[in-house]
């Protein structure tokens, strides 16, 4: 279970919102100076994200309650391979037919670029979707302190 800490904005019969800080572990590793992910870190550390959360299990929080919110492993492998794997493979896809065909190579580049762009469209859609299903939605797991 990947887990984040947050703090409950409001109540709603069986959800609730959340406010996380995004906080990046850079500032803990010993090769952040040589590293170019640390800079990418730095831009958006310590931004605020409001999401719903669900309350399975009506644990009694109140506004300003320190929680812990979970979402499975295998929910957020499949979402990162959805997410990262499908336009490059529609971009493969569409350019190795390209070639097929013989055709000119600034034709196979669009034609490769349009793939990826129909990826993307293509994990837009199927996001959405998977959006409403209640596995891909993070759930509250505890309250960690009520204030």
């Amino acid at each position: 279970m990947i887990e984040e800490v947050g703090r409950v904005i409001s109540v709603d019969d069986g959800s609730l919102v959340v406010e996380t800080v995004k906080q990046s572990s850079c500032s803990t590793c010993s090769s952040q100076k040589n590293c170019g992910q640390s800079l990418l870190a730095k831009v958006g550390d310590g931004r605020r994200l409001q999401i719903l959360v669900d309350n399975p299990d009506d644990l009694p929080v109140r506004p300003d309650d320190q929680v812990v919110l979970g979402v499975e492993e295998s929910t957020f492998l499949s979402a990162s391979l959805l997410i990262y794997l499908l336009p490059l493979a529609a971009m493969f896809v569409s350019a190795v037919s390209a070639q097929m065909a013989a055709l000119s190579e600034p034709v196979i580049i669009v034609s490769a670029l349009t793939g990826l762009l129909v990826g993307f469209l293509a994990v837009r859609l199927i996001s959405r979707r998977f959006g409403k299903n209640c596995r891909f939605q993070p759930v509250l797991l505890r309250v960690v302190s009520h204030i």
